[in-house]
């Protein structure tokens, strides 16, 4: 085509757009950071001092009243992402209040947590020094609020949620050593929180309050380890949690209808420095956790010290006109318990396989100790499924086959030798046991699990390959045919054999979270069963040479060593 054609213009904007993600948003569309507020430029934001500030014209607001906010600093800017927060002294990260534009060329308003005109950004990559907006309060007392915003200087060059100033509602003082009291009497309901007397205890566990522990029988007073979700009712209305685990970023429970992650009403508690933000979101799917508030949670307090992260709150058994949707507390759900790092209060996936509680619990029903597994039996089964194929059936086929021929010499079952009939038997159920277990993890996961890494595609090599020697043997001529054809007589089979990719899947599976093999000792026992195996084939490949002559034995060790 003398020009080009416009097929080709549209493929290459769609590959502009997949490798080059900020280039497709110079228009500041860029709803999807709300949660994070980090931008996917493949790039880590950077560590050092920003030269941009954050400036408002008060301190303190009440309804009605309109804040001026200005984005300011001293080399130019081409992207930003502006919000107002509850401070995470509060107890919460929510996003509060709404957003006035005074420049609608250069500025304009996103949709964050379903609220609209909650954030600003830019609308074109052209390069500023300063923008500046309104912001409205929220209806609703948010008693302290801090502004954030991340700046975008160039591609690769950007600093992530920039803390700004804080603003108190009027009438309100911050103690940190009372987590912030109102001089006036309340004329609304707001969440406060508060720090934790002392550690958490799992005494009265299945007497008083339901608990979920792990280990079993583990206490979080003496324990930072110990993986702790108790629940108490409080009269017919009410139910309170308590959480603890490890303090490496955050900690959470889900209610789930089923022991599949999607559809859950979770509960948060994520380490801010040297705070703890306490919320609750609704997961729809393996999504990261949205709209995330503290509506409808109430005495919330917590602790973050020895090494754990412990929050208490409250909740109505019913929670009315609740947006994001809340599980009602009357009825039985399985509990999940996470936990995992953070990053500037955003949760990244857990590290861990989650908890989840063997049977469905009533929250409010009778108390009583809870059992739980972090690993899925579908799990266990394929893990299982693929040892037996290739630490049992696979070698003992392969052995058969290398080893045992002149032992059965003229008898004969079914019309094939007896070592022919064996190993074809053998090998046929390693193929079937793979297939069954390379699928099992796909019914768990519902699709294609981004998290397995290397041991994914080693299993789907092993399965190939699994599936390949049967072809081979097909097309193999008969050992009786006179055929001088050696590749596909000899060498074709043998590199094809799967064994070696089989070995390395399973080290490699042997530390997949969801079957939590102990270790060192699983990976011992997998390095025992090759000194084996390679021990026991070179006793046969010494034996055969004594016993045979050296044209049968140098073939017979080329096969051999191909096969392992």
């Amino acid at each position: 085509f003398p020009f080009p054609h416009p097929v080709c213009l549209l493929f290459i904007a769609v590959l502009a757009c997949h490798w080059v993600p900020a280039g497709c948003y110079a228009n500041g569309k860029v709803a999807k950071a709300c949660h994070g507020m980090e931008p996917s430029h493949h790039a880590r934001g950077q560590s050092t001092p920003s030269p941009y500030i954050l400036t408002v014209n008060a301190t303190t607001y009440g309804p009605g009243d309109q804040i001026l906010v200005v984005l300011s600093g001293s080399t130019y800017f081409t992207g930003f992402l502006l919000q107002a927060r509850d401070t995470p002294s509060q107890g919460s990260a929510s996003i509060v209040g709404t957003f006035t534009l005074m420049d609608p060329k250069r500025t304009q308003l996103l949709t964050c947590n379903k609220l609209k005109g909650s954030a600003v950004s830019h609308t074109t990559a052209v390069q500023k020094k300063q923008v500046a907006v309104i912001w409205t309060p929220p209806s609703y007392p948010a008693v302290q609020v801090q502004f954030f915003v991340t700046v975008v200087q160039e591609f690769k060059v950007f600093w992530v949620k920039l803390p700004g100033p804080i603003i108190n509602e009027e009438g309100f003082t911050s103690n940190p050593t009372q987590q912030g009291t109102r001089t006036t009497p309340p004329s609304l309901q707001t969440t406060t929180t508060s720090i934790l007397p002392e550690p958490m205890t799992s005494q009265g566990c299945g007497q008083s309050k339901s608990c979920l522990l792990d280990p079993p029988g583990c206490n979080p007073k003496e324990d930072p380890l110990c993986f702790f979700l108790s629940m108490t009712t409080e009269g017919p209305k009410s139910v309170m949690f308590e959480l603890s685990g490890p303090a490496d970023g955050y900690v959470a429970f889900a209610l789930s209808l089923d022991t599949w992650m999607g559809n859950d009403d979770v509960y948060m508690c994520v380490k801010e420095g040297d705070r703890v933000s306490v919320s609750a979101a609704f997961v729809l799917g393996r999504t990261h956790p949205e709209d995330e508030s503290q509506s409808g949670l109430s005495s919330v307090s917590w602790r973050l010290a020895d090494g754990a992260i412990q929050c208490r709150f409250s909740r109505p058994v019913r929670l009315a006109n609740q947006e994001p949707a809340r599980y009602d507390l009357d009825r039985d759900y399985y509990l999940f318990l996470a936990n995992g790092q953070s990053q500037k209060g955003v949760l990244l996936q857990h590290s861990r396989q989650p908890l989840i509680s063997t049977q469905s619990k009533l929250i409010t029903g009778p108390p009583e100790v809870l059992r739980g597994s972090r690993a899925p039996t579908l799990m266990k089964m394929h893990g299982s499924l693929m040892m037996l194929a290739w630490m049992l059936t696979g070698s003992v086929g392969t052995f058969i086959a290398s080893f045992y021929k002149p032992d059965w010499p003229n008898q004969s079952l079914l019309g094939q030798k007896v070592w022919f009939q064996v190993h074809r038997g053998l090998m046929m159920l390693t193929v079937a046991l793979t297939f069954a277990s390379f699928c099992l993890p796909f019914f768990y996961r519902s699709g294609w699990s981004k998290g397995a890494g290397l041991h994914l595609y080693l299993g789907l090599s092993v399965l190939a390959l699994s599936l390949i020697q049967p072809l081979m043997a097909a097309v193999r001529p008969p050992p009786d045919s006179g055929s001088t054809n050696f590749f596909i007589k000899n060498t074709l089979p043998a590199q094809s054999n799967p064994c070696v990719s089989a070995v390395i899947a399973m080290s490699t599976g042997m530390r997949q979270s969801s079957l939590l093999l102990p270790q060192p000792w699983a990976t011992h026992v997998l390095i025992g069963y090759v000194t084996w195996l390679v021990s026991f084939r070179t006793g046969f490949l010494i034996h055969m040479h004594c016993t045979c002559t050296l044209k049968k034995c140098m073939n017979l060790i080329y096969f051999t060593f191909t096969l392992i």
